[in-house]
């Protein structure tokens, strides 16, 4: 039984089994129920997913002696998706900004989830990719092409390899830190300095599995380093450039919200509330009216940069901003200059 209700791809968690406890069910430990509804599943097995964090009931992670309770929701998710090897080739139009005989650049639009899995089998970039290139090489998550992944609803570049060779120096590159990437954000709150570093550890949310947290004492997690500069300052949000060092799931939008700045319509994190501002009705109309523009984390994946791995050549591509996110822009600009006694920030 696999049912996958959850809506985005970006966070590296799927689901795998679904249920509910019917009522009149009397409380049994978890192991033992699960044991008669999945399939060749052992006790020691599904100990060793609780453990593991794997087992959530309610949203939250249970260990394997929790007892069930009628009415509870019981999923089961696991870091590779279900039919993760099934790919079905998709007449999807990609746009491409270059193309060679050893690699491809894509810019990826926002709501394009770029591989399958959390229901989305299809309608991906993946899919896409299937369908206009035959003999794509596999990574190590065995996904044709792919080098490196932007969230599903952030937009922008990606390069995809065209040959296993490319693969490996491309790879490589990622891996090393040589690559160029610059992301456009828009942030909640006036920016303090108008550059920084942000550096900590990146990993799983302890009580919330679908967000990404960032851990500064370094006991838990990957290193992460992410470079911001100020662009614009427009009042109750700032438009800023940021630069990685390294590239964790979430990275920018978990560093961004760990120093105070939240991006501006990231539902995951919270940016889709009115985090700074008046309490005036006609601003929370023009934030409504901002996120309507904008229906997406407010996040560009601007600039790419890497060394051609056939050449040698450095290879670097920008994008232009994406229209949603320069209308919303516009709108601030004109929010600011009509409201020139903006509140100082704390």
């Amino acid at each position: 039984m696999v049912n996958n209700d959850l809506s985005e791809i970006d966070d590296e968690l799927f689901e795998h089994h679904r249920f509910e406890v019917p009522k009149g069910q009397a409380m049994l430990r978890i192991d033992k129920y699960l044991m008669h509804l999945i399939p060749n599943a052992t006790r020691n097995k599904i100990q060793n997913a609780a453990t593991s964090g794997d087992i959530y009931v309610n949203d939250v992670t249970v260990k394997s002696n929790y007892k069930v309770k009628p009415f509870d929701v019981i999923r089961i998710l696991l870091s590779h998706p279900p039919f993760e090897n099934r790919i079905d080739p998709e007449d999807i139009p990609l746009d491409i900004v270059y193309e060679d005989d050893a690699l491809l650049v894509i810019n990826k639009p926002a709501g394009l989830v770029v591989h399958p899995g959390h229901g989305n089998y299809t309608g991906t970039l993946v899919n896409g990719l299937a369908f206009h290139f035959d003999n794509l090489p596999l990574n190590s998550s065995e996904r044709p092409g792919l080098v490196h992944r932007i969230d599903k609803n952030t937009s922008g570049l990606l390069v995809i390899a065209k040959t296993e060779a490319a693969m490996t120096h491309l790879a490589k590159q990622f891996e090393d830190k040589t690559t160029e990437r610059e992301y456009i954000a828009i942030v909640w709150g006036n920016v303090k300095d108008d550059e920084g570093t942000i550096v900590g550890n990146i990993d799983r949310h302890l009580k919330d599995r679908m967000q990404m947290a960032v851990f500064p004492e370094g006991d838990r997690g990957k290193h992460a380093v992410t470079h911001y500069k100020v662009i614009e300052r427009l009042g109750y949000v700032t438009l800023v450039s940021c630069k990685l060092e390294t590239g964790r799931t979430h990275q920018i939008r978990v560093h961004m919200k760990y120093i105070g700045h939240t991006l501006f319509n990231d539902e995951r994190y919270g940016g889709n509330l009115i985090l700074k501002g008046t309490t005036f009705t006609k601003y929370k109309q023009f934030i409504e009216n901002c996120f309507k523009t904008l229906p997406r984390q407010a996040l560009h994946a601007k600039t790419l940069g890497f060394e051609h791995p056939v050449t040698k050549e450095y290879m670097r591509f920008d994008t232009e901003i994406p229209q949603d996110m320069v209308d919303c822009i516009e709108k601030w600009r004109n929010y600011t200059n009509s409201n020139s006694l903006v509140e100082e920030e704390d």
